[in-house]
């Protein structure tokens, strides 16, 4: 696969855009999917995977080849996507600045805690809840399946921390779902 993928990128390099054509249907489909997880929007997913795909045209020659190309485009579309998310995050705070005060000094009601199954809508709620380095990790390795070094790789941080992200993001998960359904909050 390393050997047909430095084919196809020389060939992107080149100017070939029936090849570019076919990386991007290759690897569109995978990195929308990593990142509506991430960002929980299809219409900011569909935004990030177009610039995901821009950024790959821009960068096609600088991919030296010392990982697959999956991984190095995985690397791009996370780091653009947690940009993205931390931009939201910045903006979303300064607007909710004020309603944080107004509500502050609202009594709380206590229900009873009933088990209740775990539904999807629920799980994809308590994912877009974990902080966005978490978030990566977990969709990567527990969602696309990656091993923790190739994750390590992709997020450039170490496999020992990927693996401490991963149990930290289903440690945080599971106190997530055990509170009263997501879907009941909304």
């Amino acid at each position: 696969m390393k050997e047909a993928d430095l084919e196809l990128v020389r060939r992107c390099r080149e100017g070939d855009a029936a090849a570019f054509e076919a990386l991007y249907q290759t690897h569109a489909g995978r990195v929308y999917n990593l990142l509506m997880r991430m960002v929980g929007s299809v219409h900011d997913a569909e935004d990030l995977v177009q610039d995901v795909f821009m950024l790959v045209h821009r960068k096609l020659e600088s991919f030296r080849g010392e990982s697959s190309l999956s991984t190095w485009i995985y690397r791009l579309a996370v780091n653009l996507c947690l940009d993205h998310v931390r931009g939201r995050q910045a903006r979303m705070a300064r607007a909710t600045d004020s309603l944080d005060a107004e509500t502050a000094a609202e009594p709380g009601t206590v229900e009873p805690r009933v088990p209740t199954a775990i539904s999807r809508i629920d799980l994809e709620r308590a994912i877009q809840r974990l902080p966005a380095g978490y978030r990566a990790a977990f969709l990567l390795h527990d969602v696309e399946g990656l091993e923790h070094k190739e994750v390590g790789s992709i997020l450039g941080i170490s496999e020992g921390t990927s693996k401490s992200q991963v149990h930290k993001a289903r440690m945080k998960l599971r106190t997530l779902l055990a509170e009263r359904p997501l879907a009941e909050r909304i």
